[in-house]
């Protein structure tokens, strides 16, 4: 048996559906930290039936499910399936291959299945505890594992070795069998208490037949008595009935009419929100056109503004730079210089004087031969060119002026363009910095924002959790209110009475003298009520008059009206010193007793009469008390808290005593406080909660205004932050055509340059073409003279040169003053001609900027013109918003006004239906009641008693008639009050009777059977209670043998795996109490290798766990199962311990298979296949790769 292959799909960051194949051997998950090599074994685990949310690395169980990434949405199930090869038939179902699948959505439903059928999490666990694999997951090691192997109790490593043996199943049916045993125990003591009940009931039973004879015939004439009455209470609601169904017509006719002025006023409601719905985008469109008509008057403003600061700025006159020294003058300086140069080396005079003749002699031979020359040439071109023709001359000059014109043209144009371009650039710039520092302010202000909304929102949520606490407790204290309400309204109902002192009471007006029951006018300590009740007797339930002759009175009354009979207490003042009378002539009582006057509060009226009443009765607190009180004193009665009475010559007790209306007053009394203590608090509450809303109201306002702020901040940044971006592009826009056009602007003054020499060159040639005649040739005379005194001075010169070298370098650096100040003159003319350039270009500057400020003004007032239409549209498109708006308000106030009639109309229909409904109601719960307590079908009813019937004369009528020798009295006509008396006799004659049970020889009949049954039930439970004890006992044996031979295995394997992890140490398990194994824990004693110690608390980390590995292999050597999953348990070994460890693995690979989470490159060299796990956009993705292993030699 092993894993064949898990197939995982939304499970955690298992987006997709992704399948391990897994062979036997040992697999290695590997992966980075984070990529899902954990979730394998979380998968695993929960497939096999882990239910606890923290043991998969979750707070509840619904985490299991694909939460969702960035760019992937969440799924709502996960499913695993887990694939198991079966061929060994390890596991006990009759199939080689063994799916088990289980599923989880995200309302919290679960699914499981084996082999696609459904099943239950308790049969996964039954068909896979026979194989080793436990409910507890032993086999599963995970990154917490060695970690609770290390903490664990002695008692919990014995749960690892039972698990591993198997032992968990038993016990778990030895549990189950004793949790058997208590809910039998219960049923046995329940069975025992009924039989002893029932036991005690069938003597009383017998009694209660005679009384049921008895009770037959008043029974009889009761039952004909309601019946005739309730015929009439039947016929009187259905003439009811019939004549409000007459009415129901005009109400409905009058609801149509109101339903169809409803639906007119809802279309022309529809007609006009969806005319303001259109107007919307109207007023919208207007308000944004506004909008930007003020944004591009602002920009034409700005630019206005920016062009006369411009204009202003280069209108101004600079500061011009301090002019330096006058070029002619340093000219001078240096001819100056040179000249004192030649005064100091008068001894370099004569051959300088010299050399310059000869130099200048040969300079100007030579410039007269290069004009004569040049001359020459230009004479015969000047022929050439006028035999060409002067006209293409003459057009080629003027094309070349037109040139350098358009150049010249070309360069101002772009001289100004760059100017604009530069001035654009600057002035975009420097909106782009104010626009930046104003978008920095509203970052900050934005955080400002962002914080009190933050604090607002928590203000808005503690006051809403004081409205929900306070709400809690509100329906909380309406509930208590109600449940007392209801428990006063059905105890007042025991106040009832049907007797004469009912009657008495219930013609309070009539009768004179009339206080009142005595039961609502005391006020009896709690717990002493019944005692109180049944000391009282009879005059518990009596009536309370101010006199004797007002007494006789209520009798009269009473017989008068046949009402039964009552129990009457004379009210009289208290004499003076009675109290003080009675507590001297009171024995002294022992501890625990009390008078039963003590503990009764009454108004001054009748407590002579309750203490005459109660002189002899004390309270005590049991029977045998009240029976050593009466053998000391037996003129006292004493009465318990049972409301037993026990006295010397007469008692009265026992069970099933119905309260009296003492009791059920006081509970009466107790809900009433109850009920306005309950009904206080809800005030209170009230009170509290109004306040507690109005809070969370102001709060709300505080978030709604924090959140507009926010909203409105948010979009004044997003506009900032738009208007940046153009700004920014407008720069360097404006800076990129400001170089373009300085480049263009360069490259056109370069052409013109170009332009004007060809220009200078064509001229010339126009100038000599025009001078020279055609047909003369130029001499050569002169140039020949000229070419034959050039050699001679050249010659002369270098004679003269040769003498004055050495003079000459000399002199050098003197001539370098000169050529100094001759630079500076230069260099003073360039500083002044720059200087001009520069006063051109603020000139033009100035024209630009004074005409972009005309053009902006003109585009401002074109601007201004539109804005102002634009406002007026705004303000024509709000008026008739606003104008559509109260006439939709006025047609929503009429639509609300015809709801309500049609709601009212409604509810008045409803109100009749539900009248109707309940008076067809109570003639269905009539004629129910004709069937359910008369077994009489309506017409049979009406038939028979109706109250057009004549009414028969009574059994006991015709019985009295016969005995006396009279004629049998005539039926005669229905009549209610007769009947409603006769019922009421009936009804009293019950009641004098008592308790009547008219099945009292069925019931005990019954109830025999019954006690027959259950002693028979008795006698089995005691015989299936010794059966599961011994099952429990063999279950132990059972326990104890497998778990002392898994322990002996157990131990056996620490020990060998311990000198492979620690050679030369030693380990050993051991029994913390050998003398029960049933319950005993297992100890593990560990000695390192050069140590001492065997307390795991004292080895270091390391130690420790490879102490935990090496017990955790001990069982799986012990107990094999057929595979185990290794999470990363190698993790904190170093190098050494870890080839130990792997020679463990490679001996557990030879029985189970091996799934190993892990980063070490040494354990993946011994895998048999290898699983790669990344993740990629939180989404876990696998790739795998069999490894090819040599065997081992």
């Amino acid at each position: 048996m092993h894993l064949k292959s898990l197939t995982v799909k939304g499970f955690k960051s298992f987006a997709s559906a992704t399948t391990l194949r897994l062979e036997p051997g040992i697999t290695c998950v590997v992966g980075p930290n984070g990529s899902g090599k954990s979730n394998v074994v979380d998968a695993i685990a929960w497939v096999l039936g882990e239910q606890g949310a923290k043991a998969l690395r979750g707070g509840k169980m619904e985490d299991v499910i694909f939460a969702g990434t960035s760019g992937r949405a969440p799924l709502g199930r996960a499913e695993v399936t887990l694939t198991i090869d079966n061929n060994d038939g390890a596991l006990p179902i009759e199939y080689t291959e063994v799916s088990i699948t289980r599923r989880m959505f995200r309302d919290g439903a679960s699914e499981y299945e084996i082999n696609g059928n459904a099943c239950r999490l308790l049969d996964i666990q039954e068909l896979l505890s026979d194989s080793g694999i436990g409910r507890e997951m032993h086999i599963i090691v995970g990154q917490g594992r060695l970690d609770a192997m290390l903490h664990a109790k002695p008692e919990d490593r014995r749960a690892f070795i039972e698990e591993a043996a198997g032992v968990l199943k038993h016990r778990k049916r030895k549990e189950k069998a004793i949790r058997k045993l208590d809910a039998m125990q219960v049923n046995l003591n329940r069975l025992t208490d009924l039989t002893a009940e029932l036991r005690r009931q069938l003597k009383p039973l017998g009694k209660q037949a005679e009384v049921a004879r008895r009770a037959a015939g008043i029974q009889a004439d009761l039952r004909d008595a309601r019946l005739r009455l309730l015929a009439d209470d039947l016929h009187t609601l259905r003439t009811t009935l019939d004549k409000e169904i007459a009415d129901e017509s005009a109400m409905r006719e009058r609801r149509q009419q109101v339903e169809a002025e409803n639906r007119e006023i809802q279309r022309l409601l529809a007609d006009l929100e969806l005319a303001h719905a259109e107007d919307a985008p109207l007023l919208q469109a207007a308000q944004d056109t506004w909008y930007k008509l003020s944004a591009l008057q602002e920009r034409f403003r700005s630019t206005e503004q920016l062009a006369t600061e411009r204009l202003r700025h280069l209108a101004a006159t600079p500061d011009e730079e301090r002019p330096g020294r006058d070029p002619d003058q340093l000219v001078a300086e240096s001819e100056r210089v040179r000249e004192q140069e030649e005064e100091l080396r008068e001894a370099l005079t004569d051959d300088q004087m010299r050399l310059a003749e000869a130099i200048e002699h040969r300079q100007d031979l030579e410039r007269q031969l290069a004009a004569a020359e040049g001359a020459l040439r230009s004479a015969a071109k000047a022929i050439a060119d006028r035999r060409e023709g002067l006209a293409k001359l003459v057009g080629n000059v003027n094309a070349a002026r037109a040139r350098t014109e358009g150049a010249t043209d070309e360069i101002e144009r772009l001289a100004a363009a760059h100017t604009d371009a530069m001035m654009r650039a600057e002035a975009a710039q420097t909106e782009v910095d104010m626009v930046a520092a104003e978008s920095s302010e509203a970052d900050r202000d934005n955080v400002e924002l962002d914080a009190r909304h933050a604090e607002a929102v928590a203000e808005q949520d503690r006051a809403a959790a004081v409205v929900k606490e306070l709400s809690d407790a509100e329906r909380a204290a309406e509930k208590d209110a109600a449940s007392w309400k209801a428990r006063e309204e059905a105890l007042a109902l025991g106040l009832q009475r049907k007797d004469g002192a009912g009657a008495l009471l219930a013609k309070e007006a009539e009768v004179p003298g009339l206080l009142g029951s005595l039961a609502s006018m005391l006020t009896v300590r709690p717990g002493h009520e019944a005692a109180v009740a049944a000391a009282l007797g009879t005059l518990a339930d009596s009536v309370a008059l101010s006199g004797v002759d007002e007494a006789v009175e209520a009798m009269r009354t009473l017989k008068i009206a046949d009402a039964g009979r009552a129990a009457l207490v004379v009210a009289s003042p208290a004499g003076p010193g009675m109290q003080g009378t009675l507590d001297a002539l009171r024995p002294a009582l022992p501890d625990g007793a009390i008078w039963a006057p003590d503990v009764i509060d009454c108004p001054e009226t009748v407590r002579p009469a309750l203490h005459r009443a109660l002189r002899d009765v004390v309270l005590v607190n049991d029977l045998p008390s009240a029976a050593a009180l009466i053998a000391g004193n037996a003129e006292l009665r004493a009465v318990t808290p049972d409301g037993d009475v026990l006295g010397a010559y007469a008692a009265a007790g026992g069970s099933g005593k119905a309260s009296s209306y003492i009791e059920v007053q006081a509970a009466v009394d107790e809900a009433k406080a109850r009920r306005a203590e309950a009904e206080a608090s809800i005030g209170a509450l009230k009170s509290q909660l109004a306040e507690a809303r109005a809070e969370v109201a102001r709060h709300k306002e505080a978030v709604n205004v924090a959140a507009q702020a926010k909203r409105a901040a948010e979009g004044e940044r997003n506009a900032a932050a738009r208007r940046l971006a153009e700004l920014g592009a407008a720069a360097r826009s404006a800076k990129a055509e400001s170089e373009r056009l300085g480049a263009s602007r360069q490259k056109a003054e370069s052409a013109r340059e170009a332009d004007l020499i060809r220009v200078a060159e064509l001229e010339e040639r126009l100038r000599l073409a025009e001078a020279t005649p055609i047909d003369e040739e130029p001499s050569t005379d002169e140039r020949d003279r000229l070419a034959a005194l050039v050699p001679q001075s050249r010659q002369n010169e270098m004679e003269v040169r040769l003498a004055v070298r050495t003079a000459e370098e000399r002199v050098a650096s003197i001539a370098g003053r000169a050529d100094s100040l001759l630079r500076q003159a230069n260099a003073e003319r360039q500083a002044r001609e720059r200087a001009a350039a520069r006063r051109a270009a603020r000139a033009r500057g100035a024209e630009i900027a004074r005409a972009v400020a005309l053009g902006a003004a003109a585009a401002l007032a074109r601007v201004s013109v539109s804005l102002a239409a634009a406002i007026e549209v705004r303000d024509e498109l709000a008026q008739a918003r606003t104008a559509r708006e109260a006439e939709l308000q006025e047609v929503r106030a009429s639509a609300k006004r015809f709801v309500a009639e049609l709601e009212r109309l409604t509810n008045e229909v409803h109100r009749d239906e539900v009248a109707r409904a309940e008076q067809r109601m109570r003639i269905e719960q009539l004629e129910a009641k004709a069937a359910e307590d008369f077994s009489l079908d309506v017409d049979t009813l009406i038939t028979e008693y109706g109250p057009e019937q004549l009414v028969p004369p009574t059994q006991a009528e015709v019985a009295q008639a016969e005995k006396d020798g009279k004629p049998v009295p005539e039926p005669v006509p229905f009549h209610r009050p007769t009947q409603e008396k006769r019922s009421n006799k009936a009804e009293r004659d019950l009641a004098l009777l008592g308790k009547v049970n008219p099945l009292a020889l069925e019931e005990f009949a019954a109830l025999e059977e019954r006690f027959k049954f259950l002693s028979d039930q008795l006698e089995d439970l005691k015989a299936t209670r010794k059966d599961l004890l011994t099952v429990v006992k063999d279950v132990d044996d059972r326990i104890l043998e497998v778990f002392a031979s898994a322990f002996e295995d157990t131990a056996r394997e620490f020990q060998l795996v311990f000198q492979v992890l620690f050679p030369g140490g030693e380990g050993r398990l051991v029994l913390t109490d050998p003398e029960d194994m049933l319950t005993t824990g297992v100890e593990v004693e560990a000695r390192p290798p050069g140590k001492k110690i065997k307390r795991l608390s004292l080895l270091s980390g390391g130690e420790r766990s490879l102490t935990a590995v090496a017990m955790l292999c001990a069982i799986f050597r012990a107990r094999p199962s057929p595979f185990y999953i290794m999470d990363e348990v190698e993790a904190a070994l170093d190098d050494v311990n870890l080839g130990r460890l792997i020679t463990l693995f490679q001996q557990l690979r030879e029985k189970s298979q091996l799934l190993i989470i892990t980063h070490q490159k040494r354990t993946m060299e011994v895998a048999d296949a290898l699983y790669g796990v990344t993740m990629r956009s939180g989404v876990t993705q696998v790739i795998s790769q069999r490894l090819n292993r040599e065997p081992e030699d």
